[in-house]
């Protein structure tokens, strides 16, 4: 079913939800600029099995209300959104699963909306936390110092998007996705032109938004609640993240009182069909073991 939901005066949400009404709620929040379809269907039908799952286009993304340049955010509020959602659909609580900027999202409502979320699941993120990485050898890394982003994807970043049309674009996200799949698992080009051609038809045009990245940034550290949550959290760690390399992953599960990590092999700061199964079956273990008090 999809549907609209107000999040602020003149700002509307496209929202998803697939599997059964009576199912335990599953919130899917997706990274910057990203548009919910992000997340595969294939992955989204793996868990609708077990979860009413609900997927949403944040602001300035896909068909929700493209805003920012009228109305400037902090990041902090696309949080808020995902809030709103939930309060839109009438859900009291929900497990919540977020991707890179999602991810951080994710954080945010464990820390300051704890009573929401029966369980968290973060994949290709980094702590709100300024405590250190103790590694094995208890030597410890402050988080500024931890492995930052593959060169190839900050020069990619540095480069300004020109529109030469929408054939260009589109092949210009297919090797965005390349880059971010990592060097582990085979890319496939025709899987990444195919869910970039369905996000544009879904947007109804081909622009790419860069509020998220233009954003506030400012109040998203979070070390002293993340460290005493109560919230089931699993941590998924990517071997070949070139966003938050290794061990951004462990440094995360450090960071957040009682979270666990699971690897799953060649994964990247991507969700090709390699990664779906693995995937989905950590995420569903995790809820059903949050669900029974494990």
């Amino acid at each position: 079913m999809e549907r609209f939901v107000d999040a602020a005066p003149g700002v509307r949400l496209w929202v998803e939800d697939r599997g059964a009404a009576d199912l335990p709620p599953l919130l899917m929040i997706m990274g910057a600029q990203a548009s919910g379809l992000g997340w595969p269907d294939e992955l989204v039908d793996r868990l609708a099995t077990r979860h009413r799952v609900i997927r949403y286009d944040h602001r300035d993304t896909g068909r929700s209300t493209w805003s920012f340049d009228q109305q400037p955010y902090p990041l902090t509020e696309l949080a808020q959104d995902a809030v709103t959602v939930l309060d839109r659909l009438g859900i009291e609580r929900a497990h919540i699963v977020g991707m890179s900027l999602g991810g951080m999202l994710a954080q945010l409502l464990i820390a300051d909306h704890a009573d929401r979320v029966l369980s968290a699941t973060l994949i290709g993120t980094s702590a709100l936390s300024t405590v250190s990485y103790v590694h094995p050898d208890g030597t410890r890394t402050a988080p500024e110092d931890l492995p930052g982003v593959a060169p190839r994807l900050l020069d990619m970043w540095a480069r300004p998007v020109v529109d030469r049309g929408p054939d260009a674009e589109l092949e210009r996200r297919v090797e965005h996705w390349r880059a971010l799949s990592g060097d582990q698992l085979p890319f496939d080009a025709e899987y990444a032109r195919a869910l970039e051609t369905k996000i544009i038809e879904h947007t109804g045009h081909y622009a790419t938004s860069t509020a998220h990245a233009r954003a506030d940034t400012s109040g998203m550290e979070r070390t002293e609640r993340l460290a005493r949550t109560s919230v089931p959290t699993l941590v998924i760690s990517a071997p070949a993240e070139p966003v938050v390399p290794p061990p951004h992953a462990h440094h995360l599960a450090q960071a957040i009182r009682g979270a666990r990590v699971v690897d799953i092999p060649g994964m990247g700061h991507a969700l090709p069909r390699e990664v779906h199964t693995p995937l989905a079956d950590a995420l569903l273990a995790h809820t059903a073991a949050a669900a029974h008090g494990g």
